[in-house]
């Protein structure tokens, strides 16, 4: 990497000034803060999977408008009417497409095709080469600290972005356990080209997220959040009632029948977009207990950067 700027392989496929990218989190990362993001250097994403096709059409076109330089969008491969998406995606001529919960060979050729680049999440180095063998320009390397949906493997990111960097040639991106510069130090000197930061973002003004859900997150210690519901899909809940609701019921041996019961619809749209902190699914990392404030998404990326700059100098004399 460049000794001053953070020209690297990840900057120079983005087109961006900092290796910084900004999570797609449902119910968090709309225009406001893709935006924000983008505009303060880092790369502002996002989430499809809690938008109606129209409403993502809509955020696309306000980011556009907020912002002239790159941005992209989150999409899982889960998602019911995910051709929509795409079709509205390349319509608007987005530059950059991360993809989750699925199979990368799906729409990573056709989106290329259409100029996009195509980045996927994965949880393992298995995954990570079949993202690689499908064309993708980057993988995204997400530890088990991260919030929201987990591999099952629990592979901390001190494990993962290592092995993922042995296993593929492409760009990796860490992601998990990520919310300052000396974290993003140690995941570069791990092998990562960048990082994908979701929590931290979570407590700024510009995330679609609900104050009563980022005011929890600050107030967050260790030990308030736990990996939940393997038998469906495992996701990082910062622990509530509904969180203990899971708990019983996994502990007593619930089927999938009865937790997809018990999840119900719009679950995670009650916590964290609506504020519900008793009922709702609140989805966030371990990371939430070192935030402690809630800052505007630039003044966010401009601290990440300052401390990376700053230690790494410390440490690397660099």
């Amino acid at each position: 990497m460049d000794k001053i700027s953070g020209i690297n392989p990840l900057t120079q496929l983005f087109n961006i000034e900092y290796p910084i990218i900004q999570a797609g989190m449902v119910w968090a990362s709309g225009w406001k803060l893709a935006s924000a993001v983008s505009n303060a250097g880092g790369l502002g994403l996002i989430g499809a999977g809690s938008m109606y096709p129209d409403v993502l059409r809509e955020h696309i076109r306000k980011c556009q408008s907020a912002t002239s330089k790159p941005f992209g969008v989150n999409i899982p491969l889960m998602y019911p009417d995910v051709e929509k998406l795409i079709e509205i995606i390349v319509a608007e001529k987005v530059p950059v497409v991360f993809t989750s919960a699925g199979n990368p060979k799906t729409w990573t050729a056709f989106l290329q095709e259409k100029g996009i680049k195509v980045v996927h999440v994965v949880s393992s180095s298995r995954f990570a080469k079949k993202a690689e063998e499908a064309g993708c320009d980057a993988v995204v390397a997400e530890g088990f600290e991260a919030g929201g949906h987990n591999g099952r493997e629990e592979t901390t990111s001190m494990v993962l972005i290592p092995l993922v960097r042995a296993a593929v040639g492409i760009p990796v991106i860490a992601a998990g356990g990520i919310a300052t510069g000396r974290q993003m130090l140690a995941a570069m000197v791990l092998g990562a080209d960048g990082v994908q930061i979701g929590s931290r973002f979570v407590c700024t003004p510009e995330a679609s997220s609900h104050l009563n859900f980022k005011e929890a997150v600050i107030k967050a210690e260790e030990g308030d959040t736990l990996l939940s519901m393997k038998k469906l899909m495992p996701v990082r809940l910062l622990k509530n009632h509904f969180f203990d609701q899971v708990r019983e019921a996994e502990m007593r041996g619930a089927d999938e029948a009865e937790m997809k019961q018990l999840l119900g619809r719009a679950r995670a749209k009650k916590g964290m977009f609506e504020g519900d902190l008793d009922e709702g699914e609140l989805e966030i990392g371990q990371v939430s207990a070192l935030i402690h404030s809630i800052k505007p998404a630039a003044e966010v990326v401009a601290e990440i950067w300052q401390e990376y700059i700053e230690v790494r100098s410390v440490i690397c004399g660099l």
